[in-house]
C-alpha cells in the first residue's frame, strides 16, 4: 500500500512511501486487540486504594456489654464492621494490576490496529515537521492543512521533537507520539492516525518482523 507524503502547508511533496502488508494489510486479530488495551489500561491503573479493616481502626476492644442477659446480640469490640466508625468488610487494599503479555502477542494486536486504520482510509503520511519555536497555532496550521482539526488524531514521530510535542500540548484531540512508544490503545483510540514520513519505516521494521 503506497501513500503520497504530505508537507505542513498540505500539499502533495510528489513522494510516496509503502505501508508494509505484513503490518497494515493482516487479518485482524481482535482478541488480540482486547487483551492489549486491556495490559495497558491495567498497567496505567495506580491501586493505591485503601480501606481500613476491623484490625486497623482505632478504638478500644474492650467487651461493650456482657455475653448473656442484655436482651440483643453479643458484640466484643467497637471496632466491630456493623458499628459506625468500625472497620470495613473486604474493603479494598493497596495491589498492582499490571499483568504480562507474551510480545508476539503484542506485535499482532498493533498490526491488527494499524489494519484496521489502513482499511478505514485513516492513516495520512507527514513530512517530519521542524518547528522553530512552541506554537500551538502553528501545529493548528498544520492539523487545519490536513483537513484533521476536527479530528481526534495521533501523530507519529520518528524521534524526540520537543517543538512539536510542546505546539500539541495544550489540545485536547490531538495526541503525539514516538514510533518507539506506538501502542495498540493510542491507535484504536483515534480517527485519524498520521505518520511523519521517518516513522514509517521505523514502524514497518519494528512490526514487520
Amino acid at each position: 500500500m503506497e501513500l503520497s507524503v504530505k508537507n505542513i502547508q498540505g500539499g502533495d511533496t510528489g513522494r510516496k512511501v509503502t505501508l508494509a502488508d505484513s503490518v497494515f494489510g493482516i487479518e485482524p486479530n481482535n482478541h488480540a486487540i482486547y487483551l492489549d488495551v486491556k495490559q495497558y489500561l491495567a498497567n496505567r491503573r495506580q491501586g493505591t486504594h485503601k480501606a481500613k479493616e476491623r484490625n486497623e481502626v482505632s478504638g478500644s476492644t474492650k467487651k461493650i456489654v456482657k455475653q448473656k442477659g442484655s436482651g440483643g446480640a453479643r458484640h466484643g469490640s467497637r471496632k466491630a464492621p456493623i458499628f459506625v466508625g468500625g472497620g470495613r468488610i473486604f474493603g479494598p487494599r493497596v495491589r498492582d494490576y499490571s499483568f504480562k503479555l507474551n510480545k508476539k502477542l503484542k506485535q499482532l494486536a498493533r498490526r491488527s490496529a494499524l489494519t484496521y486504520k489502513a482499511q478505514g482510509n485513516a492513516i495520512h503520511v507527514l513530512e517530519n515537521p521542524v518547528f522553530a519555536a512552541p506554537k500551538t497555532k502553528e501545529y493548528i496550521k498544520v492539523m487545519n492543512a490536513l483537513s484533521l482539526a476536527d479530528k481526534k488524531t495521533l501523530v507519529v514521530l520518528p524521534e524526540p521533537n520537543e517543538n512539536f510535542y510542546l505546539s500539541s500540548r495544550n489540545l485536547q484531540n490531538t495526541k503525539v507520539v514516538q514510533a518507539s512508544s506506538l501502542n495498540t490503545y493510542d491507535v484504536m483510540n483515534c480517527d485519524q492516525l498520521v505518520l511523519c514520513e521517518g516513522a514509517v519505516a521505523m514502524i514497518n521494521e519494528s512490526l514487520g518482523k
